[in-house]
């Protein structure tokens, strides 16, 4: 992966271009198997990026909605931000993402199938505008989960092991 540095002397990465993730939902791919991934914008107001510069955000229980041919995010926490005053936003409003009418067609409405849901899985800014990746998955069984945790701890003891020969 090659490193650039940019005007502000802050190392990012060329293949991917984000410039910093503001939330992970890493349960979403512990629960989930992810089928397809979308990257989209977000629309929000003055003071919910003010608060996502500050690097406070959580995409934790929050998933995606298909409402009127539009998608939303609904139950992301962003925290007010607090110089903002009397002009704060709603902490757990529901957020428009902004897709364009193939994607939606494509990709949303393939959520309303049995089984398959919209879930939140990064929240970042590339080029200086808040983008969010949200995936279509399906939930994992408790078999699945505990297969999954069983092959993590397996691959964590060979890498151990690794270290300590050399």
């Amino acid at each position: 992966m090659a490193k650039s540095q940019t005007k502000n002397n802050k190392k990012k990465t060329e293949d991917d271009g984000i410039d910093r993730v503001i939330s992970d939902n890493r349960k979403a791919r512990f629960d989930y198997d992810i089928l397809e991934q979308l990257e989209c914008g977000i629309a929000l107001v003055g003071s919910e990026v003010k608060s996502l510069r500050a690097g406070t955000a959580s995409l934790a229980e929050s998933y995606a909605r298909v409402r009127k041919n539009e998608v939303y995010l609904v139950n992301c926490d962003i925290p007010e931000y607090f110089e903002a005053s009397r002009f704060n936003h709603k902490r757990k409003r529901d957020r428009k993402l902004l897709l364009h009418r193939r994607e939606i067609e494509k990709f949303a409405k393939r959520a309303l199938e049995k089984g398959l849901t919209l879930v939140p899985l990064k929240l970042y800014f590339r080029k200086g505008r808040a983008k969010l990746l949200v995936g279509l998955c399906r939930g994992k069984q408790k078999a699945d989960k505990r297969e999954a945790l069983k092959r993590a701890d397996a691959e964590r003891g060979l890498r151990q092991m690794k270290m300590y020969r050399r």
